[in-house]
């Protein structure tokens, strides 16, 4: 793989897949900002997502995405409901043995799932796909909930994505993640610092 051929791959990415790679930068800097408009971007990302992923065999992510559809939702109401005084959302502790917990439910779906997807469909890279599917909907969950932990499996997440989306000619989408990974980084030193900055404040998860 050339740059050459990388550059006219991108060039011959579908509008779709350039729509909601477009969608989803915007949705992640909403996110690291924890802008409740965030969902209505993040909307249009998974919805459009759906589509591409289902184009390349890739079932599991495919499935994830119309689960997205309906968190985008939840995530919405979480948000605005679950405000501080200075209409800011409120952070979420995460403990080392919930951290733990949620590490070994991302490996144990990856397993099962990958082997589903590898047994009984014609699904490519089906345990890298099952890893990102079954990873993302836990990070998601907790994004919605306003876990700061959530960035941890993003960034797991995103370093496979761009693996697994290079070897399937999703380069749009690899460019995308890989913004995503480098705004994890910012996305995670915000969050904490917003949690260690709520001094005294106790909310409802």
């Amino acid at each position: 793989m050339t740059i050459q051929d990388f550059v006219s791959g991108f060039l011959g990415a579908s509008p779709i897949e350039m729509i909601a790679s477009v969608c989803g930068f915007i949705c992640v800097f909403l996110i690291i900002k924890r802008n409740i408009w965030c969902w209505f971007f993040g909307l249009i990302q998974v919805s459009l997502f759906t589509y591409v992923f289902f184009e390349s065999k890739l079932y599991s992510n495919a499935g994830l995405h119309v689960i997205y559809i309906f968190l985008q939702f939840y995530g919405w109401w979480n948000w605005r409901s679950h405000k501080d005084n200075s209409d800011d959302i409120v952070v979420e502790h995460s403990t080392t043995t919930f951290m733990l917990t949620i590490v070994a439910c991302a490996l144990l779906s990856t397993l099962l799932v990958g082997f589903i997807m590898n047994t009984y469909t014609d699904a490519n890279m089906a345990y890298l796909d099952a890893f990102i599917a079954c990873t993302s909907l836990i990070a998601q969950v907790l994004l919605t909930r306003r876990y700061w932990f959530n960035w941890v499996l993003w960034i797991c997440v995103n370093v496979v994505s761009i693996y697994v989306y290079f070897q399937q000619g999703l380069y749009p989408t690899v460019l995308l993640y890989g913004c995503f990974l480098v705004m994890c980084l910012f996305g995670i030193a915000e969050w904490l610092k917003k949690y260690n900055g709520q001094s005294g404040m106790v909310s409802d998860a």
